[in-house]
């Protein structure tokens, strides 16, 4: 059964109790070929295997049985919205994510800075991974485009990541993507996906036409890939909903504007681990649920790297301690998706879990894993009914009927 948003708005508490969602992104993976482990299987987690044999486990099905959830879909699912219903592209996420201004009418899409061979394909879509200040340099070349008096603001995001948006007037954000999200074929044109959206398909294909020329002696970042055309979502708050004081701790621009589009505080942080962990420290008293952040092991999955995808997960690990030591009423961790590092994508496969607090029954598990958290109480639970349940172990939820 779906527990939908107004069902807990109605059971909702406010209490002093403190919940921390730690998110490892991309947690989920496969077999390695030489050891028959995944990657999680494979990594040394000796402070997860306590906190698995004294809470409970299961797998979340963030978005559907064979559907492989984006990251935005993903993390709504983790937060307990209906990915079915609240919607929202990778465009205004982004854009929300660093402050940007997203005015009524903008239409945002996500970029890429990407690589295409003397064919005209895509040979590398994240450009080698660029860093942060040669993607604000290669920015400043294509923002301020105007075409059909539509203003293309383009601003860095992170690495080769950017943000396009366009404003004008009877703008549509129905639009298909220009990324293909694979190699060896070249970008898409953007089309119409509804009546009245033509105009603007033809204004993004000039756009990156333009942008085409202008990035053409700048190989290897002589192309964009654009995708998730969106604009401002209005969704219901956490704080509405749970009644909670909910903050983001996320070194990741997209994942802070998802954090702001449900209503979160986003705390300033830095790029490591520790830096988080110091922003979680520094704010501890001030907030009563933390969803903490960690985009390494998907970054390592998806670019096929399963031995770096291990060393996210144990760093993790050794650093879990320290949150511990802040003794959080429960503690949940898991992942938005699958990244496997044998397919360097993400993937349908359903997540691990594991909640702790002192109300568990537990499951005796004897390490958090794939494999062990097939047989834990949880079972394959859909994403979508995780908060409630950390509300519950929280003492968040009062009982529903007489």
């Amino acid at each position: 059964m779906q527990i939908g948003l107004d069902l807990m708005k109605e059971l909702s508490i406010t209490s002093p109790t403190k919940i921390v969602l730690l998110v490892i992104d991309g947690l989920g993976g496969l077999p390695h070929d030489n050891s028959g482990l995944t990657e999680l299987e494979t990594a040394c987690t000796p402070n997860m295997d306590k906190l698995a044999l004294l809470g409970n486990c299961g797998l979340l099905q963030t978005v559907g049985i064979g559907i492989t959830p984006g990251s935005a879909p993903g993390h709504l699912a983790l937060f307990g919205y209906d990915p079915f219903v609240f919607t929202i592209g990778r465009g205004a996420l982004e854009a929300m994510g660093i402050d940007f201004d997203l005015q009524p009418g903008d239409i945002a899409a996500r970029g890429n800075f990407c690589t295409l061979d003397g064919n005209e394909l895509i040979s590398d879509r994240r450009a080698g991974r660029i860093s942060t200040e040669e993607g604000k340099n290669l920015c400043h070349l294509l923002d301020g485009m105007a075409v059909d008096g539509v203003r293309i603001i383009v601003q860095a995001v992170k690495e080769h990541r950017l943000v396009a948006v366009f404003r004008g007037e009877g703008l549509s954000d129905e639009l298909s993507d220009a990324d293909p999200q694979q190699t060896g074929v070249p970008p898409k044109e953007v089309a119409a996906l509804a009546p009245g959206a033509e105009r603007t398909a033809r204004i993004v294909n000039r756009f990156l036409a333009q942008t085409r020329e202008r990035l053409a002696k700048h190989y290897p970042t002589n192309m964009v890939l654009l995708r998730g055309f969106s604009k401002k979502p209005d969704f219901p708050t956490m704080a509405d909903t749970y009644k909670l004081k909910a903050t983001a701790i996320a070194n990741y621009p997209m994942y802070s504007g998802l954090a702001k589009v449900i209503g979160m505080d986003v705390l300033k942080t830095g790029s490591t681990l520790a830096d988080e962990l110091y922003t979680l420290e520094q704010n501890y008293h001030n907030y009563n649920l933390f969803f903490i952040h960690i985009k390494g092991a998907d970054a390592a999955g998806e670019d096929g790297d399963f031995k770096r995808k291990v060393s996210v997960i144990e760093e993790v690990d050794r650093a879990l301690p320290r949150l511990l030591t802040l003794k959080p009423d429960v503690i949940v961790i898991t992942g938005d998706h699958s990244t496997p590092a044998a397919m360097a994508a993400h993937s349908w496969h359903p997540v691990p879990c594991l909640l702790h607090s002192r109300w568990c029954r537990p499951d005796r598990l004897t390490k958090f894993s794939e494999s062990e958290c097939r047989k834990g109480s949880l079972g394959l639970m859909p994403a979508t009914s995780l908060m409630p349940l950390a509300m519950a172990h929280a003492l968040k939820l009062t009982k529903f009927g007489a």
